[in-house]
């Protein structure tokens, strides 16, 4: 089970041949997605020759190989973890019972609307990023956007076979309508709002899949829980390539702080004038694009009071992250969890049903997670010598959904009036200022080994190779 089979028009390790209606389906779908692929995929980059890490097996020890592909050509395919005999439901009013291997009648709808959003996501992050490759800083960033971008591709092929394969006539249609709908589409949009945000810079992108796909970690963890055993195993094996969207994010982040410290060191100076004119990106804008990318994020998590969270937890159809490590009943009921709310212009902590709060569960583990990657940066700031220290904001800062949506609170989790907030937004969040000036240092460096000024070369290469190695051959 853990190898894939590479020789079919559509690689697979689900024994696809097996299942002609399905395997039919499916390749009436694949020249679709190629379609797609050309038309909103990395812009003016089909010829190009890439260094692309590619699943061969779902096997930890040796799982994936690299080599040069044309990306229109890249294997994208269908990979689950192997199947786990005797697999329960470990949580939910199902708890004990065997996992699913078939939807269950009652659950079909939320089932749908599950994987359908998820699925909708890794289109949509492609869209975002499709311009950024005429911009790339060096070809190790490049080859890296590109890795992000055909993995997010695969991850659409995971989700869409499940709708396929489980969910008859509708999971057909929901297919067809992944690859219609478009981020930032005023018509037709993604599902979910940060998926309809711009991604215009490398900046932004660093914090994208700094935030943004650790959010796609802490979801698909919460779906490997699942009691639908086909959807944890598609999950487990999804979370082995999110980790490097999240590395890419992480360090790409760390070496623009890095060669925004050394200029500062070399100029004796931190005036954010000063240091932009030297071309590089001075640590308070830093701090604005950390702001605006981890707030909304966060929203991505949903209200943080939910009926529909608590049905899926309830149903055994999205669990917590990590819910076989937790020591409470895993039913919850008589539970109770801290949300704030707004009395008398304070934010204030109220106590509600925890199966109602398993939103603001999900998302407080991803702020502990992601607080600790901010802490790395401040290291390389502290390592420098500045004392600056960049801060993750107030949880109610600059939200849009849920309870806080619509209150005006500072990044240090004050309430403030709107006049306030309109006044002060621009030292918070990035003007349009920042974003041109940003945007003004966007130039393409494609010379084996160069990076371009404003960030810092990488510690090492990918796979071992050396950083000068030709991550992209542009033909």
């Amino acid at each position: 089970m853990s190898s894939i089979n590479y020789s079919e028009k559509i690689p697979n390790n689900v024994n696809l041949a097996e299942d002609r209606t399905l395997q039919r389906a499916l390749e009436q779908w694949q020249p679709n997605f190629l379609h797609w692929w050309a038309d909103m995929g990395p812009e003016g980059s089909q010829n190009f020759d890439v260094y692309l890490r590619t699943a061969i097996s779902v096997d930890p020890q040796g799982w994936a190989q690299f080599g040069y592909v044309k990306m229109p050509d890249y294997r994208w395919g269908i990979f689950l973890n192997p199947k786990e005999e005797g697999r329960k439901i470990h949580f939910g009013e199902h708890l004990g019972e065997n996992a699913w291997q078939e939807v269950p009648g009652e659950h079909r709808a939320n089932l749908r609307r599950i994987i359908v959003t998820q699925g909708d996501t890794e289109p949509a992050s492609v869209e975002q990023q499709r311009h950024l490759g005429l911009t790339a800083p060096s070809l190790y960033d490049l080859r890296n956007l590109f890795q992000v971008n055909v993995e997010e591709g695969r991850h659409l092929w995971a989700m869409v076979y499940l709708l396929h394969r489980y969910f008859g006539r509708d999971g057909r249609e929901e297919a067809e309508a992944l690859l219609e709908r478009r981020s930032g589409d005023e018509d037709n949009p993604r599902i979910l709002g940060a998926f309809n945000e711009k991604t215009p810079d490398w900046l932004s992108f660093y914090m994208f899949t700094y935030f943004t796909d650790r959010d796609g970690k802490f979801q698909l963890a919460a779906l490997a829980e699942s009691g639908f055993d086909p959807l944890a195993r598609t999950t487990k094996f999804m979370l082995t390539e999110e980790a490097h969207h999240m590395f890419v994010g992480e360090s790409g982040v760390a070496r623009v702080i890095q060669r925004t410290c050394e200029v500062m060191n070399q100029l004796k100076t931190d005036d954010p004038a000063q240091v932009r004119a030297a071309g590089v990106i001075d640590l308070p804008t830093i701090q604005r694009y950390l702001n605006f990318h981890y707030s909304v994020t966060i929203d991505l998590f949903g209200a943080d009071q939910s009926s529909n969270a608590a049905t899926f937890y309830t149903s055994g159809l999205k669990g917590r992250y990590e819910e076989g490590k937790r020591t409470d009943d895993h039913r919850l009921k008589g539970e109770t969890y801290r949300i704030l709310d707004v009395q008398g212009g304070q934010l204030v902590e109220k106590e509600v049903p925890m199966l109602n709060a398993l939103n603001e569960v999900l998302r407080d583990d991803f702020i502990k997670d992601s607080m600790a990657g901010v802490a790395r940066w401040n290291k390389v700031i502290e390592k420098a010598g500045l004392p600056f220290r960049l801060t993750v904001p107030h949880k109610a800062f600059h939200r849009r959904i849920g309870t806080l949506a619509g209150v005006h609170v500072t990044p240090e989790g004050r309430v403030v009036s709107q006049a306030e907030w309109e006044a002060h937004r621009d030292e918070w969040l990035p003007s349009a200022e920042d974003r041109a000036f940003v945007g003004s240092l966007m130039g393409r460096v494609v010379e084996p080994g160069k990076f371009a000024n404003w960030i810092a070369p990488p510690v090492m290469g990918i796979n071992r190779q050396p950083i000068d190695f030709e991550y992209v051959r542009f033909n």
